[in-house]
């Protein structure tokens, strides 16, 4: 039998009978945890936060002695008083206490004087229940009973820390655990939001945290339905989010760099690349269908920044929680203690309790987050929806994870909402499509960068080294005082090179459909170049129907390197040439790269490379219909896929569903069947006579054309 076997007590009957039996049963529970675990086991202490077994034992067995035995049972005398030394926690009015840290040098008591200890006190606790009770005797057995239940829960937090520091990995349960199925796609739900009311009523047993219920006001918002599970989280690791200071706290990224954090707390890779983690069973696989446990909250707002996502307030989750439509939230206690957005404070009208019991939960309220739910190792019917858990946000060793949310951003259909229009449009045809003009947010752009550094990704390599031989005459070619419009954000090695090589360009103009990746483009290149204007326009360069502001007036020189032009099928690329050239005018020069067809055995790798850069670029474009459309994309449910495709000399990248699954954008929902993919990407690789004849029919002249080295790589000068 274990602890948790028993049939329930209703907690509502607060009799002196009801409230011994409760009484015992909780402190039956605490020795049963002990149970399989050595003195040995029990007298280590792993880490300052942590406590020993046994000091768990003594202390809420102290509790008991010092706020009901010695005020309330007349001629009670303390078992040793020695014990109100060693076991007080941090109650500054029930006098000194041990140092936290140095708790587990205390090799005595033994374990089994601490079990004696308890059975004195639970003896004279059965008299003092059998008696006449008060209303403040019961409020502080209550108490007394409830803060038991939370050192349980450490008593198996502070015991799997202490078995993972050994090189043994010993299991404080046997067997391994148990499977999950998986939890099928994130579904966002609506919550309407408005003046709500939060925190427990006069009724029943709370915590003085959460007290008292007032009125909070919370904007509309969607909270997923499940936690994030341990498959997605490996997603975000592949994706470089341990290392990627962009998306965590200053005070979390400092902590990443001195930890050395690179996965959650008990995690390890093994020499076959694959993921165990230390559990209460001993050391196993990593279950990617399990909700991830054992992350910060630097860690799970990093994650939610990732996903495009933020993590919920504990308001939100409260209010969610408690809706007439909570019923379709899973995971809501249970799986994990979940992270919220807000900080840990006192609730409007909070008082603490006068004397020591006032120290319980006041004195904490700063520096800390507030965690909702509950988790595996949380007694049954101890938690509740206006429960209040709260740790460090460095902290790790609890069973903590995370529910994602975001702003409730319905967003409609309309002429000026075009991003929205085109995934929709793409996603409803067959096969499913999404334009790769909309890769190209702050993070794609950023991600783009990196693919250009790879030894896989020949391109850029090789039109970089092209460019910086022939920028002298390109450069030869432009008029003083030209503008450079780069159909695209720019600020990469490629736009230096020929701003660089020709000093007399006076504005540089970029066309880009992302705000963000525009702005930080601007930014670099105004930094880089002060004598430079730059004027970018947040447009679809291939629809824009204006020049930039700063290059009106001024005789514009287009810019199109990287083989971009190789993202549209021939008849979109001359489509491209020809409002191009309708934008730059009659004599314009257009500088144009292109990758020439080659050895598909060069090109794949170039596209799916072997760090998973590519294939995080592709994924990306989901996270950015997440952030931008409300979707509920997980990236983690799609796999990158990169074909080459020899009848239309391309090659396709392809996300392709890795289940069955509903996707939700804005109000749309889309089905995807397990193998079903949508087509992001195709990059043409033109032999010379076929890009010439795309930009003969634009209206285009070639005036020059070089080609590198093998690889080859094609750099054009086109005069309109």
């Amino acid at each position: 039998m274990t602890p948790d076997d028993l049939p329930a007590l209703d907690e509502a009957d607060i009799s002196g009978d009801a409230l011994l039996e409760r009484y015992r049963r909780t402190r039956w529970r605490t020795e049963s945890l002990a149970g399989p675990l050595s003195p040995e086991d029990q007298s280590a202490q792993s880490m300052p936060d942590a406590s020993p077994t046994k000091w768990h034992r003594g202390h809420t067995t102290w509790f008991f002695e010092t706020f009901v035995l010695t005020p309330f049972l007349p001629g009670y005398a303390p078992y040793d008083q020695a014990f109100g030394y060693l076991f007080n926690s941090y109650y500054e009015a029930a006098g000194p206490r041990q140092p936290r840290p140095q708790r587990g040098l205390l090799t005595r008591p033994s374990a089994q004087t601490v079990g004696a200890y308890r059975a004195h006190v639970d003896a004279a606790m059965a008299r003092v229940l059998k008696g006449s009770l008060t209303e403040e005797i019961r409020e502080r057995v209550e108490l007394g009973l409830n803060h038991e239940e939370q050192h349980q829960e450490l008593i198996l937090m502070d015991i799997l820390h202490l078995f993972a520091q050994s090189p043994l990995s010993p299991a404080y349960q046997p067997g391994a655990p148990s499977a999950r199925v998986d939890a099928g796609p994130q579904r966002f739900h609506r919550f309407a939001g408005g003046l709500v009311e939060i925190g427990a009523g006069e009724e029943g047993f709370a915590f003085d945290n959460e007290r008292p219920r007032h009125k909070t006001y919370v904007a509309p918002f969607r909270l997923s339905d499940r936690l994030v599970t341990n498959g997605e989280w490996m997603a975000f690791i592949e994706a470089g989010g341990y290392g990627r200071a962009d998306l965590w706290l200053s005070e979390g990224w400092a902590t990443v760099k001195a930890e050395g954090w690179e996965a959650p707390g008990y995690w390890r890779r093994e020499a076959d690349g694959t993921w165990t983690t230390m559990t209460l069973r001993g050391r196993h696989p990593v279950d990617p269908n399990a909700p991830v446990v054992h992350v910060s909250y630097y860690e799970a707002a990093a994650y939610a920044a990732w996903a495009g996502r933020r993590l919920p307030t504990e308001a939100e989750w409260e209010a969610a929680v408690t809706a007439s439509g909570s019923a379709s939230l899973r995971q809501v206690c249970g799986a994990a203690w979940q992270w919220t957005a807000s900080a840990y404070s006192a609730y409007p009208g909070f008082r603490p309790s006068p004397g020591a019991l006032g120290e319980y939960n006041g004195k904490f309220m700063v520096s800390q987050m507030v965690l909702r739910g509950s988790c595996e190792a949380t007694p049954p019917g101890h938690s509740r929806a206006t429960y209040r858990n709260f740790f460090h946000p460095g902290s790790r060793w609890m069973f903590a994870g995370l529910r994602l949310a975001d702003d409730d951003r319905l967003t409609e259909v309309t002429p000026e909402n075009t991003f929205l229009k085109d995934v929709i449009a793409g996603l409803s045809a067959q096969p499913k499509t999404l334009s790769a003009k909309y890769f190209y947010d702050a993070e794609g752009s950023r991600l783009f960068e990196a693919i250009c550094d790879l030894p896989e990704y020949y391109l850029t390599r090789t039109e970089t080294a092209l460019l910086r031989r022939i920028a002298p005459e390109i450069a030869a070619r432009i008029p003083s005082g030209a503008a450079l419009v780069e159909f695209g954000s720019g600020a990469s090695t490629k736009t230096r090179i020929l701003l660089d090589a020709a000093p007399n360009i006076a504005v540089y103009a970029p066309i880009d459909i992302s705000p963000s990746a525009l702005e930080d483009a601007a930014a670099s290149l105004r930094k880089a170049y002060p004598d430079l204007a730059v004027t970018p326009l947040v447009d679809d360069f291939t629809k824009a129907m204006r020049l930039p502001d700063g290059a009106k007036g001024r005789t514009p020189v287009g810019f199109f390197p990287g083989s971009t032009i190789g993202n549209f099928a021939p008849a979109e690329a001359e489509a491209l040439l020809r409002q191009a050239k309708a934008l730059l005018g009659e004599g314009a020069l257009f500088i144009v790269g292109v990758d020439v067809a080659k050895d598909p055995a060069v090109l794949i790798p170039a596209y799916d490379d072997a760090q998973g850069v590519t294939a995080a670029f592709n994924r990306n474009i989901l996270v950015h219909i997440n952030r931008e459309l409300s979707g509920t994309f997980d990236p983690a449910a799609f796999a990158h896929k990169a074909v080459w495709n020899a009848a239309d000399s391309r090659i396709e990248m392809h996300l392709e569903s890795l289940r069955d699954q509903i996707v939700m954008v804005g109000d749309h929902g889309f089905r995807f069947a397990a193998g079903e993919t949508i087509h992001t990407e195709n990059s043409h690789k033109y032999p010379a006579e076929a890009f010439e004849a795309i930009a003969a029919r634009a209206g285009w002249t070639v005036s020059q054309r070089w080609v590198s080295p093998q690889p080859e790589f094609a750099i054009y000068a086109l005069t309109a």
